[in-house]
């Protein structure tokens, strides 16, 4: 039988750590945190989170590779914490599972997304980068 996305995300969340918004929001003074968006452009235009960079889930592969020369310089720490998050938690779950294939060893997904995020009263900024 074919899967569909949620197929691919309940095997994503069975190896990914999921954290809350407010555990998210406490880590954020933390130097060693890299607060990854892996929503589109324009999505991101309407509002991200404070101190978060920009890599569309699209382009993650690529960005995170240490091989690739247009890769993203902040994605090349394998050891560094990084909480990915997305509109709603599912591409943040899928983005997770693929960078802990990629090495990185301290990986988590927002739980809720953006959406929880602002339901929930945290930080949002709308600057573009």
């Amino acid at each position: 039988m074919a899967k569909g996305l949620m197929d691919f995300a309940a095997e994503a969340k069975a190896k990914v750590s999921e954290i809350s918004t407010d555990e998210v929001d406490a880590l954020m003074g933390n130097s060693a945190l890299l607060l990854l968006d892996v929503r589109e452009p324009g999505e991101v235009r309407e509002g991200h989170i404070p101190g978060a960079i920009n890599v569309p889930r699209g382009l993650l592969e690529a960005k995170a590779d240490l091989t690739y020369p247009h890769r993203e310089p902040t994605l090349e720490d394998r050891d560094q914490c990084v909480v990915v998050y997305c509109a709603s938690g599912v591409r943040s779950l899928l983005a997770a599972a693929t960078l802990q294939e990629m090495g990185f060893s301290d990986v988590a997904s927002m739980a809720g997304g953006f959406a929880a995020w602002e339901a929930e009263g945290h930080e949002v900024v709308t600057e573009s980068w």
